[in-house]
């Protein structure tokens, strides 16, 4: 179904393995996506792919940290575009995990903290700022399980991820009158992208007990795939979605509502 049919969005850090995922959803339903990120090669190959399969892609360099830099480009996709339908950020930021928090400095905990909210807020509300002129358009955002429930040793990337989900809350309150949707999408960690994929190939006896607890923890037993989130967020910001604001979609499999791991998966 092409249910965004005429939509323009913008993705930063495309050339991520979700942000790639999602890039190529919203293409395949339709959407003209812009691409950006810090590395061509990735991003390029990305819109590669999209164009290979029918779908509208155009690339550039952008630093999602730096205002002017995200401005400009929004500029100039409104001026060859006609309109921002459709803002993502899918931005990674590094982070120390692993270790108690009584453990880690000062300066590891806020670091991640700080960068994340920075660049979430920089993009969304430079597509915000476009979009109350056209008084459309829908703002997506991406946390993780930590969002929804205490984490153990994860660092500054639990507070992170709940930081992102206020922030969406309170701007969907803010553009709601203006016709603009804000969304955030909570994931439950796709084993099937690049960084899980990276760990399982170089450490795979370390990774599959932990693969096998988070998949105990989820209430389905399994745990989303990219193509989960990149389907959610096609659906999110289509008119099939028009009453959904100011929400996070929990996209874990039920990992935040229950103790899940104290029931057995059925053989």
């Amino acid at each position: 179904m092409m249910t965004l049919q005429n939509k323009n969005a913008v993705i930063y850090g495309a050339g991520g393995s979700l942000g790639g995922a999602v890039a190529k959803a919203l293409a395949g339903a339709g959407a003209r996506v812009f691409l950006t990120g810090p590395n061509p090669r990735s991003i390029k190959k990305i819109s590669d792919e999209i164009i290979a399969s029918g779908g509208l892609a155009e690339i550039a360099i952008v630093d999602a940290f730096d205002e002017k830099a995200i401005d400009r480009h929004l500029q100039q996709v409104v001026s060859s575009a006609g309109t921002i339908d459709i803002s993502f950020n899918a931005v990674g930021v590094d982070v120390v995990q692993n270790v108690p928090l009584t453990e880690i400095s000062a300066e590891d905990f806020v670091k991640p903290i700080t960068l994340t909210m920075q660049t979430r807020f920089m993009t969304a509300i430079a597509a915000g700022k476009m979009m109350m002129k056209q008084k459309s358009g829908v703002i997506l955002s991406l946390t993780a399980t930590p969002g929804g429930i205490g984490y153990p040793h994860t660092g500054g990337f639990g507070p992170a991820c709940s930081g992102v989900e206020s922030f969406s809350r309170t701007l969907a309150s803010e553009l709601g009158a203006y016709g603009i949707r804000v969304v955030n999408i909570r994931s439950g960690g796709s084993p099937d992208s690049r960084v899980f994929k990276t760990a399982i190939d170089t450490m795979p006896d370390v990774m599959d007990p932990i693969l096998k607890k988070m998949e105990a923890d989820t209430m389905l037993k399994k745990l989303p795939l990219m193509a989960d989130i990149a389907n959610t967020a096609v659906f999110l910001a289509s008119d099939l979605a028009g009453q959904i604001t100011g929400v996070t979609i929990d996209v874990t499999g039920g990992t935040t509502a229950a103790l899940n791991y104290r029931v057995d998966r059925l053989d």
